[in-house]
């Protein structure tokens, strides 16, 4: 099972038949060089890449750009399409009215696998009181955060909000709650690399293509910036892969995160292993 667990599906066409929308989100995640997807298109392109699932992340501005880019029911839509390919992910906007009622919606009506955050995006810290009865909720029904982490290239953004050290508390306070940090957080990838030893519950995913080509970056922070070793012997159970799709090149990065130098075991595991159980399984 090879599972990507960082996919955008702003452009796929069944939910861009409304042009101002597909203006919005081609504005609001800066992203424009690309035209919308039929799902044919992204079926080939999971072949080529050799993948089996995608998991499926919206984006809730309500805040900072006065709505969603992408609704929870739309991720919903997409995953009754092909159910067999793809995983819904919930997100909310944690400072606006209503978000834990909409995110008990997403989780019990809408029946979502997780939940996905963007502090950088969002203006918050994840240690802010304000969070407290969003974390409650993911424990209450057993559901992961994956949480934009490191550098963002969105319009109005900004790192300090989601530099790894400031998911520390949220780890410590919430030791069942499963965190994933996307983009491994870089370029603080060392300090992940701390609190993924330090908290067990912490996951990260390889979703991250700055420069170079796919290849050449995975081998400089996949095994210069953190030693081979470090994920092959410690970290094996927590890294996952991720591609950041649209935005990076997911069939590059695919064949790229299988020709470091891993041991087979280690591979199976960050290609699908672990994202089952971040996911709490499949089903």
């Amino acid at each position: 099972m090879f599972i990507d667990i960082h996919v955008h599906p702003a452009f796929f066409e069944p939910i861009n038949k409304d042009e101002d929308q597909t203006e919005f989100r081609h504005n609001t995640l800066d992203i424009h060089r690309n035209g919308t997807a039929p799902l044919e298109h992204i079926f080939n392109q999971m072949n080529c890449a050799g993948l089996d699932r995608l998991c499926l992340l919206p984006e809730d501005y309500t805040t900072t750009a006065g709505r969603a880019v992408v609704t929870n029911e739309e991720i919903r839509s997409l995953v009754d399409m092909a159910p067999d390919k793809f995983i819904g992910f919930a997100s909310v906007d944690p400072l606006a009215d209503h978000c834990c009622e909409k995110l008990e919606h997403a989780f019990t009506d809408l029946k979502l696998k997780g939940l996905k955050l963007h502090p950088s995006r969002q203006w918050f810290y994840p240690s802010d009181e304000r969070l407290k009865p969003i974390y409650q909720i993911c424990e209450k029904y057993n559901k992961p955060i994956l949480f934009h982490s490191g550098l963002s290239w969105e319009p109005d953004t900004l790192s300090k909000y989601a530099r790894p050290i400031e998911f520390e508390e949220v780890a410590c306070r919430h030791p069942k709650l499963r965190i994933c940090l996307a983009h491994f957080g870089w370029p603080w990838v060392q300090e992940t690399a701390m609190l993924m030893v330090k908290f067990p519950n912490l996951y990260a995913d390889t979703s991250f293509l700055y420069f170079d080509c796919a290849r050449e970056f995975y081998t400089r922070v996949l095994t210069q910036d953190i030693p081979v070793t470090w994920i092959d012997r410690s970290l094996r159970h927590q890294v996952m892969f991720g591609s950041n799709n649209p935005r990076f090149e997911q069939i590059r990065m695919a064949q790229a995160i299988q020709e470091l130098g891993f041991r087979e075991s280690t591979l199976e595991l960050i290609k699908g292993g672990n994202a089952i159980e971040f996911l709490g399984g499949l089903d």
